[in-house]
């Protein structure tokens, strides 16, 4: 016979988990710096990335999916694990993206190595289905901005080679 134990410690999975990538990244931040931390995290992102725009493109029924579907995909993934993102503008050279909510809510505050998660999950996704893409994180809540703003742009054009970001590229 057990003895049910009960509390009011805020802690559910969720909470636990994002707590858990925070942490992680932190440690990663401080013993390989930022810029290698970004890289080990945004290996994941790509693994995440293949794992999402397979499970779209299964939902949608087709082998590859157009710019507007990219675009919805990206704002639905986002707004799926709560993240506020809203599609702001959209042509053949770029789509833009805004966001007042992180998905890892107030743990992403000072650790801008986790927006590589979303950096090479909307670069994978975007790459694999259209050919290209570069990802520029303009603003992001993890740098004290108050809100994402992310630029993915669609072509290698003169404004996305100004733009400081990172390229991906369709997988063989």
């Amino acid at each position: 016979m057990g003895i049910e134990i009960k509390s009011n410690v805020p802690l559910d999975r969720d909470i636990f988990l994002r707590s858990l990538v925070r942490e992680l990244a932190g440690v990663l931040e401080d013993v390989v710096g930022y810029s290698d931390a970004s890289g080990y995290i945004g290996v994941v992102g790509q693994n995440i990335g293949e794992w999402i725009n397979e499970l779209y493109k299964k939902e949608i029924g087709v082998s590859t999916l157009d710019s507007f579907q990219v675009a919805w995909v990206l704002v639905d993934l986002k707004r799926k694990i709560q993240g506020d993102f809203r599609l702001i503008e959209q042509d053949s050279e770029k789509i833009v993206l805004s966001c007042n909510a992180c998905p890892f809510g107030e743990k992403v505050l000072d650790r801008p190595s986790m927006c590589m998660m979303t950096s090479n999950v909307f670069g994978v996704i975007t790459a694999e289905n259209l050919g290209y893409a570069k990802v520029v994180l303009k603003k992001t809540i993890a740098r004290g901005d108050g809100k994402c703003e992310v630029i993915v742009y669609l072509t290698p054009s003169l404004e996305a080679e100004k733009a400081e970001g990172r390229e991906y590229f369709r997988s063989m």
